[in-house]
This record gives structure tokens, C-alpha cells and sequence, in this order.
């Protein structure tokens, strides 16, 4: 529990982590309450449909849970924590739990305050959370956005550099996945494991699967969510098993 004190005091005591909760919030909101209010006829509004805008807020947690990790390498403080903690892995798995604890309460938030929106803006579209896909595509977001604090933990540890870290991040969320499904051939076929299309596979983001035109998927939801949460685990450990190894 003191573990937990410490990197929760650690978390909230600069201001990036506020920000970047801020603009996660707003930007999902935002957007979601644009593509709701904007949304014509030719797009069937869902419950999973009015979850669009969490992808952005997804980015900006990946972002926060980032700078979390490898800002302490840059100011120096990690080694203080090592030195009052000698053995490495408890003090950096307390900081993934404490990073993904704040990000799922914020993915909560916000899948719960998109679908009431979009039920506040249309209230003729059939918006009622009658199944267990609804449920997983608002209360999931927690899950999605606990696995992508999990990464970006495991991403910081591993670079050991904000800049490195952030840019790597950025590069695979904003070009790398969404450039891949443009591969002649194969490009489809690759896209359907990219790690973020599986998590909104696992929410049933059924958006983008059908402006590609993509087919058949190779797996359920659920799948889709385990594959996810298993490369975010992977990811984590990695960092942490590199940072116990390596010096500060």
C-alpha cells in the first residue's frame, strides 16, 4: 500500500498527468457529441457507434501513461525510488497499477458520458444497453484503457526516453496502423491484428471495419480483447524486466 501512496503522490503531483486527462475527456467527448449531433441517416447509430470519439481519448492516455514512466528517468527521480525500494519490480508494477487504475476510472467516465450523450442528442435511435456487446462496448472502455496505460507503462520503461517514448507511440498509433491496411495484397489482412484495431474489435467498433470493407474477422470480440490485453502485458513486462536489469 505504501507502493501505492507513493506513485499515486508521484502521478498527481505535476501537472501532465491533469492535462492529459483533460484533453483525454474533452477530445472523446467532444468528438463523440459532434459525430452523434452530425450524424445523418446513412449511418445507423448504435451504442458501439456512439463510443467513436474514444479513440482519441485512448491516444492521450497512452501519451499520459508514457510520460509517467520514462519522465522519471529523465528528471533522475527513478533512481530515488530505487534506491528506498531495492528490489525494482514492486515500486514499477505500483506505477502500472496506479497510471492503469486512473486510466480505466477515465475510460469509465467516458464511455458512460458518450452513450448518455448520444442518447440525450438522439433519443429515437435505439440506444438501450440490452446486451452483453452493449455493455462491453461502454463499461469495456475501462479494460481498453487500463491495457493501453499497461503499454505506454511498458513503452517508458522500456525507452527510457519521453521523447523516444512519445515519438514511437505517435508514429505507430497515427501512421503505422493505419497506413499498413494501404500493403498490396496482405495489407487487409495484417490490419486485422494491429493491437488497436483489436481493441476496437473488442468493443465493437463496427465503424471502421465497414468503411474499409474489411470481411470475415479472424476472431470474436472477446479473443480480440485477450489478444490486445496480451500484447499490453507483454509490453509491460518487457519494461519492467529491462529496468530491473538495467542501471538508472
Amino acid at each position: 500500500m505504501t507502493l501505492l501512496r507513493v506513485e499515486r503522490i508521484k502521478l498527481f503531483s505535476t501537472r501532465a498527468p491533469w492535462w492529459c486527462s483533460a484533453i483525454a475527456v474533452a477530445s472523446s467527448l467532444g468528438f463523440a457529441a459532434l459525430f452523434v449531433g452530425l450524424a445523418g441517416d446513412q449511418i445507423n447509430l448504435t451504442v458501439s457507434t456512439s463510443q467513436t470519439g474514444t479513440a482519441f481519448g485512448r491516444v492521450v492516455i497512452l501519451v499520459l501513461a508514457v510520460i509517467a514512466a520514462a519522465s522519471e528517468y529523465n528528471w533522475g527521480t527513478i533512481r530515488t525510488t530505487f534506491q528506498a525500494v531495492p528490489k525494482r519490480a514492486p515500486a514499477l508494477l505500483a506505477k502500472a497499477v496506479v497510471v492503469g487504475g486512473w486510466c480505466a476510472l477515465l475510460g469509465l467516465l467516458i464511455g458512460f458520458v458518450s452513450w448518455a450523450m448520444a442518447v440525450a442528442i438522439r433519443p429515437e435511435a435505439d440506444l438501450a444497453l440490452d446486451s452483453a456487446a452493449d455493455w462491453r462496448a461502454v463499461a469495456g472502455q475501462a479494460a481498453v484503457y487500463l491495457m493501453t496505460a499497461a503499454a505506454g507503462v511498458g513503452l517508458g520503461l522500456l525507452l527510457r526516453s519521453t521523447a523516444l517514448a512519445l515519438g514511437v507511440a505517435l508514429v505507430w498509433t497515427q501512421l503505422v496502423e493505419g497506413l499498413v491496411v494501404l500493403i498490396p495484397g496482405v495489407g487487409d489482412d495484417i490490419y486485422q491484428w494491429m493491437p488497436f484495431f483489436a481493441a476496437d474489435q473488442f468493443i465493437g467498433a463496427e465503424f471502421t471495419r465497414s468503411a474499409l470493407g474489411l470481411g470475415d474477422m479472424p476472431m470474436g470480440p472477446v479473443a480480440y480483447g485477450g489478444y490486445f490485453a496480451a500484447i499490453c502485458l507483454a509490453l509491460l513486462a518487457a519494461g519492467v524486466a529491462a529496468a530491473t536489469k538495467k542501471d538508472a
